[in-house]
């Protein structure tokens, strides 16, 4: 008899402290589960880019396969979330882990690192931060074999993610020429003060993610080359200049917030120096971080925003740069200081890549579509990305309204002509809507 209450005692004992045990894991798994430890890591991300000054449209390559290799690897622990495998062009699944010891929460966080440690050129800046987070994890209770089998997995997935990218001819672009700069009448030429070279000419070329051509969206053609006064073109010029000289302090303000020139040159007599900022790619991340924040998101709907937002951040450059090393329409600058104002100067510095259409109106309004399907239409929001950069917040009622502030801030910048700004809208729009009804599909 005492036998067996000695049995029943140690059976209640060893009962207790396997609840114990499960409770402590359950508590680190929810702890690991907190979005933070993936938006953090979408911070770090932008601070190297910036760091690093890639262009825009090359920014929006690292952000799209970061974005898609944390969502595919999340996803595994959210079964209602379906795979980008199918919809995304040439993506394959990332076959799940065969350990039971993996947490798919950890290691989706680490394949968004490592490809975008890929992807970088400051690697020593993201392996800092991976060993700030090894230690934020075991912080947090993970065991360190649950840690190294997530890290594992997560390398897998990188791996995976990067062997779909390294075909999507980026590489292949790198060898092509220049671009021919030609002086002919109406054509692109490179603009003061530092007459770079245009930017990404073959972009076109890149591989789409859910649209299914570059050129599925191309927009009217830009207005001909017409120096006229009275011709449609010579009004447009003319539009700009005039508003480049009445300009207020809200213009101006809405101009400067929505600049994102990664690489803006001063010149002070001999002297030359750089600021460095976000890119307009970066800047679209940044409200989707803070989507994410105001909405409380859970670590897999914090993902699958990243991935919306930088898959139609992405499809939009492509989209945009088509159409801008096809028509290779002067800008603005050019045009007024030969035929109206040599001594006139836009309030921005005008980016190193052909007018029509506006980059930002299409990959702005593209976003902002991106995002609505996922927060709604009247999402509120205080968008403090560009307060790391000395610009005060500004304040939307909706995504789209913040993309159409954002696309009519190039021409009080000076650097585009309204009809870049109107097609760019409705380019990016309409790429943004084939972008979300491509994605439809339960909860993805």
């Amino acid at each position: 008899m005492g036998s067996m209450k000695g049995l029943l005692k140690f059976l209640f004992l060893l009962s207790l402290l396997t609840l114990v045990m499960c409770q402590a894991d359950e508590s680190y798994r929810q702890r690991v589960a907190d979005p933070t430890y993936l938006d953090s890591t979408l911070s770090k991300l932008t601070d190297i880019i910036v760091y690093d000054i890639f262009s825009p449209p090359v920014a929006s390559r690292i952000y799209a396969y970061s974005s898609i290799a944390g969502y595919e690897t999340l996803r595994h622990g959210h079964p209602d979330y379906p795979t980008l495998a199918g919809k995304v062009s040439e993506l394959t699944v990332i076959p799940p882990s065969s350990s039971a010891l993996v947490n798919y929460d950890i290691a989706g966080v680490y394949a968004f690192a490592y490809v975008g440690r890929t992807l970088i050129f400051s690697e020593p800046q993201m392996d800092e931060y991976l060993e700030r987070l090894s230690e934020k994890y075991k912080d947090s209770g993970v065991p360190q074999k649950v840690l190294e089998a997530s890290m594992q997995y997560g390398m897998e997935a990188k791996n995976h993610i990067m062997e779909w990218a390294k075909n999507d001819h980026y590489g292949e672009t790198r060898t092509f020429p220049k671009f021919d700069i030609r002086d002919e009448e109406g054509r692109w030429l490179p603009t003061p003060p530092d007459y770079m070279e245009g930017i990404e000419p073959h972009w076109r070329q890149i591989r789409t993610l859910l649209i299914d051509s570059a050129q599925q969206f191309t927009p009217p053609v830009p207005s001909k080359f017409d120096i006229k006064e009275g011709s449609p073109f010579y009004k447009e010029v003319m539009q700009v200049y005039e508003t480049g000289k009445t300009l207020d302090e809200e213009k101006t303000g809405i101009a400067q917030f929505w600049d994102c020139n990664p690489y803006v040159s001063h010149h002070t007599g001999h002297v030359m120096f750089a600021t460095k900022k976000i890119t307009p790619g970066g800047h679209w991340m940044g409200i989707a971080q803070l989507a994410t924040k105001i909405d409380s998101a859970d670590i897999m709907k914090t993902a699958k925003t990243y991935a919306y937002t930088s898959m139609a951040l992405f499809d939009a450059f492509i989209s945009s740069w088509d159409e801008k090393y096809r028509s290779n329409l002067i800008r603005p600058e050019t045009v007024i200081n030969k035929y109206i104002d040599e001594n006139w100067t836009p309030l921005l510095q005008t980016p190193p890549f052909p007018e029509y259409t506006s980059g930002h109106s299409v990959i702005s309004s593209a976003a902002a579509v991106a995002l609505t399907s996922i927060y709604g239409d009247h999402f509120k929001f205080d968008d403090t990305v560009e307060m790391a950069y000395g610009l005060p917040m500004r304040s939307f009622n909706s995504f789209l309204e913040a993309s159409s502030e954002a696309a009519i801030s190039r021409l009080y910048g000076g650097i585009h002509y309204m009809p870049a700004i109107e097609n760019g809208v409705a380019q990016g729009r309409k790429l943004g809507a084939f972008v979300v009804e491509k994605l439809k599909g339960g909860n993805g």
